[in-house]
């Protein structure tokens, strides 16, 4: 029998009986609009919980085509053009899409604009340039032959990149383009704010005002041939303007260079270490943002609906977990789950009353069209999410798109109403509370708890193949028996490491905001956490952690004497380095599979898109895949435990250090086998390796949540395969379970005798 609630259902116009019937079918006690879409009155008289889609700075071209100079606006970076003959000729639009973007000739160029050799990074004397606007190039004269040259110029946006990206999916043909705007400017937004009040007087029927979601648009922008140019779902580039620029300036008291922006070409992306201009822009932009996200919040309130934000979209400045986002007054947050990572990037929020999850596929025709079977999908995002909603419930879930799509498709239909079913059984069964983690983990990196689950992300759950090895240590932990939090530098710095933190895990690739850059170059950092694992503390190193770019001789990762590894870059050449045997039997990898056909299955699970993202399996070592080769570590004595080496260069060692311990791994794509190791590495770490028999499973496809609140535990398979395991329980005994493709099943627990 189908339960009810907890599900939001999206629809769309002349579609009511068919909504009805999977309303029903699904358990709907919401529905929605989608973009482009609305609700017929016979939805609406379906006596369910009405969302609207509300997106406060487009769909009005009636009123921004009046006042196209409050657009938002970007800062681009010119192609590299050589200089010959004296002179250089610098075309503004030739790798960007014309129908997105369109040059700000209307501020002065000379003042907001820059030309850069990029030979030498010395900025052009504005004298020495000039434009054509009727060509959109850049003529620069009195040049160094032979260098290379750009333009840093700001551009208005002029078509809404989400509405374009569903507009170019869906084939919208002749639909006419809709033009975002920026309420930084006092007109529009007052515009907005007016606009927003009249909506709440014209829909008395919604309950919901779903926000879609504020002012500012990640960074999104296309090339000429329309394809994606730069992503970056943390970008901050598409908010800045001449008024903007110069509050800032009056209000920080130095002024922002283009530079700040397009940073060489790199846009910001969050692998950079983050510099005082760009930490200092996110404060300015978030100020304002929040700032009138609470007005919004208020009026909608005021009208007796909640405020709900989508975590997407034009979610920039919202920054949910940057302190005082309880302040805004929202009373849930929406997201799209892709996979477990970003299941508890939205779980994890605090502040909001409720969260929500919208599932994936998405029901566009890119997943919904003949031959294609979207139910697959649906069950891989589902045993993604599940294993992360077991240790942070979100209220709800939901899908997104258009229903007419994916109501073609019964198997999927039949899909979706298994998997509703059991989210809500969930929910029944443990009340909504977590399951119990029995360790304290800490993430380490630049940004900390502003980007919690937020690491290693290039754009919003697609990991690529530089980032993959990085991105699988989220995943795994995102699941795992272990209590997750975010911690920077700055905080070691000032604070030192606090005292129910039982593991720290930190590293990437050199010179990026998650191994620290020159963060490294204080002592006071180094010498932190060397007390700190000394006195018992455990640090887990990935990829390049601790490594400073400046050479320091003989040591390229400061932190080397700690994980036992360091990383020869060719400078210590003459110094020979040794590798100790590797460890037959070591506890971390107990649960390594041996026989062929597991690890032919992990394999092929590790070509799926969420790890194998167009990496290699160079690294697959008897059922572990370490993900992109870290070249040339090595042991730094022959003290340290090699556990797994490849062809000269270390993949997994740990290493004794006082009463503590550090682990090294080269990286850890996602898979069942990897994040099995790493929980044996956390518990192997922190000295903990007598409490991990309990609520544990022997079969790494299938995980355990233990309930203690509730007297409850549950088994989960993680895969589209039938699974047999043995459950440890807390007292020592054991239980079998088998179970079926996508199963879960659930058990009593002992209670403790003070929570009878």
């Amino acid at each position: 029998m189908t339960s009810t609630g907890r599900f939001t259902l999206p629809s769309e116009e002349n579609f009511a009986e068919k909504t009805k019937e999977l309303a029903d079918l699904w358990g709907a006690d919401a529905i929605r609009n989608s973009d482009g879409t609305h609700l017929d009155d016979a939805v609406l008289a379906l006596g369910k919980k009405i969302y609207s889609a509300y997106f406060p700075t487009r769909a009005h071209n009636e009123w921004i085509t009046l006042h196209m100079d409050e657009t938002p606006q970007v800062y681009l970076l010119t192609n590299r053009v050589l200089a010959e003959g004296g002179k250089a000729d610098i075309p503004l639009m030739e790798s960007f899409y014309e129908e997105q973007l369109k040059p700000n000739r209307d501020a002065d160029p000379k003042k907001y604009w820059e030309v850069v050799d990029r030979t030498t990074g010395d900025v052009v004397d504005p004298a020495c340039w000039s434009l054509n606007p009727e060509t959109d190039t850049v003529h620069v004269a009195g040049v160094t032959d032979y260098h290379e040259y750009t333009v840093s110029f700001l551009a208005y946006i002029i078509w809404d990149p989400v509405e374009m990206y569903n507009h170019l999916t869906n084939d919208w043909g002749d639909k006419e383009h809709e033009i975002p705007f920026d309420i930084y400017h006092d007109a529009t937004r007052g515009f907005v704010m007016d606009t927003f009040k009249q909506w709440l007087e014209n829909n008395p029927q919604v309950d919901v005002v779903r926000f879609t979601t504020f002012f500012y648009q990640f960074t999104l922008l296309f090339d000429e041939k329309h394809r994606e140019k730069v992503v970056d779902w943390f970008g901050c580039s598409c908010t800045v303007s001449p008024k903007s620029l110069d509050d800032f300036e009056a209000k920080y008291g130095y002024r922002l260079r283009p530079e700040d922006f397009v940073d060489g070409g790199a846009y910001n992306s969050a692998w950079r270490v983050p510099r005082k201009a760009q930490r200092d822009w996110i404060d300015f932009l978030s100020g304002f943002v929040r700032e009138n996200v609470k007005i919004m919040a208020d009026m909608a309130h005021a009208a007796g609906k909640e405020a709900m934000m989508f975590l997407g979209d034009q979610w920039i400045g919202t920054e949910p977990y940057k302190d005082g986002f309880d302040e805004l007054g929202l009373d849930a947050v929406v997201g799209s789950i892709g996979d477990g990572t970003t299941t508890r990037m939205i779980a994890d929020i605090p502040g909001v009353k409720y969260t929500e999850g919208r599932f994936l596929p998405y029901f566009f025709p890119d997943t919904f069209y003949e031959g294609n079977d979207p139910s697959i999908e649906g069950l891989d995002n589902w045993r993604k999410a599940r294993r992360a909603i077991l240790r942070s419930p979100i209220a709800r879930m939901g899908y997104g798109g258009y229903l007419s799509l994916a109501a073609k498709f019964p198997k999927f239909v039949d899909t979706v109403t298994h998997i509703a079913d059991e989210f809500r059984d969930m929910h029944e069964r443990t009340g909504g509370v977590a399951a119990e983690g029995e360790l304290n983990v800490a993430i380490l990196n630049c940004w900390g708890k502003m980007r919690s689950w937020m690491a290693y992300t290039v754009a919003h759950a697609l990991p690529n193949k530089q980032t993959y090895s990085y991105y699988g240590i989220l995943e795994a932990l995102s699941g795992m028996r272990v209590n997750v939090r975010f911690i920077s530098f700055d905080d070691v710095l000032a604070g030192g490491v606090a005292d129910d933190i039982d593991v720290i895990i930190t590293g990437g690739p050199v010179d990026t905001a998650y191994s620290g850059g020159d963060v490294w170059a204080d002592p006071k950092l180094a010498e932190t956490l060397r007390a700190w694992v000394r006195g018992g503390g455990a640090l887990v190193g990935v990829g390049e952690p601790s490594s400073l770019a400046r050479f320091q001789p003989g040591r390229f990762f400061q932190l080397a004497d700690v994980f036992g590894v360091d990383e020869e870059r060719f400078q210590t050449l003459s110094v020979d380095k040794y590798f100790p045997p590797i460890a037959e039997h070591h506890f971390i990898t107990e649960d390594v599979p041996t026989d062929p056909e597991t690890i032919a299955r992990a394999n092929q699970a590790r070509r799926t898109p969420l790890s194998g993202c167009g990496g290699g399996q160079s690294g697959e070592v008897g059922g572990i895949d370490f993900g992109e080769a870290i070249a040339n570590t090595y042991p730094v004595n022959e003290n340290v435990t090699l556990i797994r080496a490849d062809h000269g260069q270390v993949q997994l060692a740990a290493n004794e250090y006082g009463k503590g311990r550090g682990v090294y791994i080269s990286g850890l794509p996602y898979s069942a086998a990897n994040a099995r190791l790493l929980e044996r590495i956390l518990f192997f770490a922190s000295h903990n390796e007598d409490k991990y028999a309990a609520w544990s499973s022997s079969n790494p496809e299938c995980e355990v949540a233990h309930f203690p609140q509730v007297g409850l535990y549950c088994v989960i398979n993680n895969t589209d395969q039938p699974q047999t395991t043995t459950v440890t329980l807390g007292d020592g005994t054991t239980e079998t379970f088998t179970l079926p493709n996508s199963g879960i099943e659930w058990r009593s627990a002992a209670i403790p005798m003070e929570l009878h």
